[in-house]
């Protein structure tokens, strides 16, 4: 049970953009694609979710999450399109510098940082110190998984054709990617 909430958290760290942006490897694209996994869903409609857990592709991922995006801006907030496109371009070029061979070191410090925190936090659940809720709050950094709740919400919103909230998300999700962006360049140290 233990082991299993852990790998379960483990997990979601790693699902969320903010983590994987920061710490997803480039696919070596000499090996073979890895079999499905047995958590892999089929059949989901635009296969968004489908390979949740299968990330041989991400880039394609996320360059169609991004072109959604950007659909989805001039669909709503056409006035602030420069806006996104900077910040998305931007966010392209701090996380292939992250992605660099020169911060390996600067990535393996970060994993070892919070793999750390996570097992502390582990430690204190496990002793009854904190309750499960407060150890996924401080595992996530006291910002439950901010920009992919919202990314997941204007979704929701635009399928619902609830043109307010969906413009109201938007800009929410640009000022989160903005401090995203930030955070990348501060472990950066730029």
């Amino acid at each position: 049970m233990k082991v299993r909430m852990l790998i379960i958290v483990l997990g979601l760290l790693l699902a969320m953009p903010g983590i994987t942006s920061a710490n997803v490897q480039a696919p070596d694209e000499t090996e073979k694609p890895a079999a499905p996994s047995p958590h892999d869903k089929e059949g989901d409609k635009d296969g968004e979710e489908g390979n949740e857990h299968n990330h041989n592709n991400w880039q394609a991922k996320m360059a169609e999450r991004e072109q959604k995006l950007l659909a989805w801006v001039d669909q709503y907030t056409p006035d602030k399109k420069a806006e996104w496109t900077k910040v998305l371009a931007e966010k392209k070029e701090l996380r292939n510098k992250w992605l660099s061979p020169e911060n390996a070191e600067k990535r393996e410090k970060w994993k070892q940082e919070k793999m750390g925190k996570i097992k502390e936090l582990k430690k204190q659940l496990d002793e009854g110190q904190i309750t499960k809720e407060e150890f996924v709050q401080k595992a996530h950094g006291g910002k439950a998984m901010g920009n992919w709740k919202t990314y997941h919400d204007l979704k929701t919103a635009v399928e619902a054709k609830n043109d307010n909230q969906a413009t109201e998300l938007l800009n929410l999700l640009l000022e989160q990617s903005k401090q995203h962006n930030e955070k990348i360049k501060a472990m950066l140290g730029e």
